[in-house]
């Protein structure tokens, strides 16, 4: 009897974080970067267009999370404002330059960017601004995917090509990953799930390195848990006027 299609789900998942996990070299690079920028009080910045904004979004504000990140998450580029209006927002050349100057990168920040497909101009343009501020930008990205295509920047390159370290998502071309009988579309992306494990890895093992040099990093707590509320409150109240969304 063949595995249900929610139990191929399940082992596709396994299998592509087992492959993700074996990154080690590139995980712990990033995971070095990280804790060299906070020790010296840098910031994280992170960004995302499409779905991969949930990305950014996984490491701000969260609960076991370092309360030194900045999101860029600007509403054009996610879902909830116009969807099909942000596909066509993250393909145009010099918005993220337009984007950026709401924000003061340095050399001692570093910048995450995500997305799968690694083709836009947006993403593309923001990890070259990062560089040329002098952050080491890391890239989640969907390697499989990205060389089957072809890059929409006028450059002709493509997001890892453009990272200082990238990190593969090991997806499959398109993302989804469940063919089903009588569906011509495959279903189930996986992106997400592996892109939050991953980051989730370097922020654990950075905290490890921080640890390890003598540096008690500053993690946000659940608010919902009893004790966690009145620590994170002065978090909020430390870097409010710099994270401004916080």
């Amino acid at each position: 009897m063949s595995p249900s299609p929610s139990k191929q789900f399940q082992d596709v998942v396994f299998e592509k974080l087992r492959r993700a996990f074996r990154q080690e070299k590139e995980i712990y690079t990033a995971a070095k970067w990280i804790a060299e920028s906070i020790a010296s009080e840098g910031w994280i910045y992170t960004s995302g267009t499409g779905h991969s904004h949930m990305l950014a979004e996984e490491i701000f504000y969260r609960a076991g999370g370092f309360a030194r990140v900045i999101p860029i998450l600007d509403p054009d580029l996610m879902l909830h404002k116009d969807a099909s209006g942000s596909t066509e927002v993250e393909r145009r050349e010099g918005y993220a330059e337009k984007l950026f100057k709401s924000y003061s990168l340095t050399n001692k920040d570093v910048f995450i960017i995500s997305s799968n497909s690694g083709r836009n101009s947006v993403s593309i343009e923001m990890a070259q601004l990062a560089q040329k501020k002098g952050a080491k930008v890391i890239a989640l990205t969907n390697h499989a995917h990205s060389k089957a295509v072809d890059s929409r920047h006028s450059s002709g390159l493509k997001l890892f090509q453009v990272s200082d370290i990238f990190l593969d998502t090991c997806g499959e071309i398109g993302d989804a990953s469940i063919k089903l009988e009588g569906l011509e579309s495959k279903v189930g992306a996986t992106s997400t799930v592996v892109g939050a494990a991953l980051l989730n890895a370097i922020m654990v093992q950075a905290t490890a390195i921080l640890l390890e040099n003598g540096t008690v990093p500053e993690i946000f707590n659940s608010s919902n848990s009893d004790n966690g509320e009145a620590y994170n409150d002065s978090l909020i109240a430390k870097y409010k006027s710099q994270v401004k969304i916080l």
